[in-house]
């Protein structure tokens, strides 16, 4: 069943796909995976957003850099904690994923618009039925936090280590971090 479903599913990748390399004229693809994780999360810490996207605290710090220049994130200090970084999507990132979605639903109208009524309804049945899947195997997983090592391509590896982000004094000065 797994092996006929990535078989037929090849044409709903092809409409996403197409609609993101549309839009990716604008920003990267893992640039758009954070806009994404950002508007399912508003307010995100960088930290989880790092996480989120599996990538180390540097990376998604330089990611964040770069939208925030493109004028797609704003930071905000956060409420109890300056040192605590919340981002917000900007009126022109939720333009762009709007785009996004219009484009991919025109094209999936289209697509659909071919179906028989039956089939576009066992169709949307079926896909319910996987996302509700999908989303209670992804929260048993994300509760369920491994220990140790991890695996790449079945290969178990050391997840990379990232020293603690440098902390500043309100004088704009590093603070010395004791053990």
């Amino acid at each position: 069943m797994a092996a006929e479903l990535d078989a037929v599913a090849d044409a709903l990748l092809t409409v996403w796909e197409a609609a993101r390399e549309r839009t990716t004229s604008r920003v990267s693809g893992a640039q758009l995976r954070a806009v994404m994780v950002v508007e399912q999360h508003d307010g995100i810490n960088l930290r989880r957003l790092a996480t989120t996207l599996d990538m180390l605290l540097s990376s998604a710090s330089r990611l964040c850099d770069r939208l925030v220049a493109a004028g797609m994130l704003e930071r905000e200090p956060g409420r109890f904690d300056r040192r605590e970084i919340s981002l917000h999507l900007t009126l022109e990132a939720r333009r762009l994923l709007a785009e996004l979605r219009d484009d991919r639903r025109q094209q999936l109208a289209a697509i659909l618009a071919d179906m028989a009524p039956e089939g576009r309804q066992a169709l949307l049945r079926g896909m319910r039925e996987f996302d509700e899947a999908a989303r209670r195997r992804d929260a048993s997983v994300q509760s369920v936090e491994p220990a140790g090592p991890w695996s790449v391509g079945g290969d178990p590896v050391q997840r990379p280590v990232e020293p603690p982000a440098q902390e500043w004094s309100a004088g704009g000065a590093p603070v010395a971090r004791t053990a």
